[in-house]
């Protein structure tokens, strides 16, 4: 078994492409269906955020694992094969556990070390779980890789250096409108994300914060924690009027803010300036309200290229080394799982012949004493143990490559391993 990262995120992909992988209920369950059925994959997780749609699959085979999963976000989504063929991250074997590692740690985000990204593959493992399409050897990699990215954020300071997107977004709104003390801030939508903009806008001094979230209960507790107001969805209109700064993300498949409500607040705001951030992925707010006279909009396309950045900062490398450690200790970990059986049989074979041809030499030699008996013994032992430990040692090795089904079925054929007690 080999592990594969397959699918679409901010390094490779336009954010209109991004925008047409973006998954709903039904199309994330569609593609879940396609994995489940394949015979070449035993274990996906699916991970959706507002820069990467991605399929992580323990898979048998390259080739139809890769075609059963173009198929799976083809017909599920409005991707074509032209996309897929400019614009598809596509990882495999090491290079597939070390991406893992990587989007945990968020050294992979558009906005480096944002540690949104753990809450959101910590999610997606708890759903792979509860739907059972997930067993040890993902669960096992998953697990680890979110408690190396949690002990990056820990001990890397890389929290500190890295700029959110939420940051970037009031940057830009300072920019056109003015300074946040004075800026009325209305947030739209009150999960993960929509709290981190309201948490970061309160925190720069925000004049005044208002949400609005179509389950108004969350938009209450959301705003409340923070010192603003909360008011429902149909107070939409009155809300965009009044705010200087708009940041949204509600994770909707339609706009939440058209270019009618932004013209028609336009009028009530007698033209004073308005910034609209769009953190979400399909976006939000209508593209066109960049071309009002007074109104800019800044999208996660235009946050990407002010984040675009590696950082090559002392905090950001310290982070890489130590997720570079994390990543060889469990292909260390991961090879000598997957090889265990085989050598295992092996082992057990071999086991088997010296203790068959030491009783054999027990009734041809009943006059030799106990202990040149124990001496041959350790020196049959030492010989097979010679003899195993490099056809050992290349079992990890290829299952570190993804290249040891083969080689395993050349060690049980020649020596005949039927099972973990076979015979040699």
């Amino acid at each position: 078994m080999s592990l594969l990262s397959f699918g679409f995120n901010h390094r490779r992909t336009p954010i209109g492409v991004l925008e047409r992988a973006a998954l709903d209920e039904a199309s994330r369950a569609a593609i879940v269906a396609t994995a489940q059925a394949s015979p070449d994959i035993t274990e996906h997780l699916v991970i959706a955020t507002c820069n990467r749609t991605e399929v992580y699959a323990e898979v048998s085979a390259f080739h139809g694992a890769v075609a059963d999963l173009t198929e799976a976000l083809t017909s599920s989504t409005s991707i074509t094969h032209d996309d897929l063929k400019e614009h598809l991250d596509l990882h495999y074997g090491d290079a597939a556990v070390g991406h893992v590692f990587n989007v945990a740690a968020g050294l992979d985000s558009m906005a480096v070390g944002e540690s949104q990204i753990l809450g959101q593959l910590r999610e997606s493992l708890a759903r792979a779980q509860a739907e059972g399409h997930i067993g040890s050897h993902l669960n096992s990699l998953v697990q680890q890789a979110l408690r190396t990215g949690k002990q990056v954020h820990a001990e890397t300071g890389l929290d500190e250096v890295s700029r959110s997107l939420v940051a970037a977004g009031l940057d830009r709104a300072v920019e056109h409108v003015g300074p946040l003390a004075d800026a009325h801030v209305l947030v739209v939508g009150a999960g993960s994300m929509s709290a981190l903009a309201a948490t970061t806008a309160v925190r720069r001094g925000a004049g005044r914060l208002h949400v609005v979230n179509r389950t108004h209960e969350r938009g209450v507790a959301l705003a409340e924690r923070l010192g603003g107001r909360a008011r429902p969805l149909d107070e939409l209109a009155a809300a965009l009027a009044e705010a200087d700064v708009v940041i949204s993300c509600t994770g909707s498949t339609g706009l939440a803010v058209t270019l009618a409500d932004v013209a028609d607040a336009q009028v009530r705001r007698t033209g004073r300036r308005q910034a609209f951030i769009d953190l979400a992925l399909p976006h939000d707010i209508a593209h066109e309200v960049d071309d009002l006279t007074g109104v800019t909009r800044v999208g996660l396309g235009e946050l990407g290229q002010l984040l675009g950045a590696d950082g090559v900062v002392p905090e950001v490398e310290q982070a890489r080394a130590l997720v570079g450690d994390a990543v060889t200790r469990h292909l260390g970990v991961r090879a000598a799982s997957i090889a265990a059986p085989t050598v295992r049989a092996l082992r057990s074979a071999a086991q088997s012949v010296v203790e068959r041809e030491l009783a054999r030499l027990d009734q041809r030699a009943p006059e030799m004493s106990a202990a040149d008996r124990e001496e041959v013994g350790r020196a049959v032992h030492r010989i097979v143990d010679k003899l195993l430990h490099q056809p050992t040692i290349r079992a990890k090795e290829l299952a570190v490559d993804g290249r040891f089904p083969e080689y395993e079925d050349a060690l049980r054929q020649l020596f005949d391993l039927h099972s973990e007690g076979g015979q040699l």
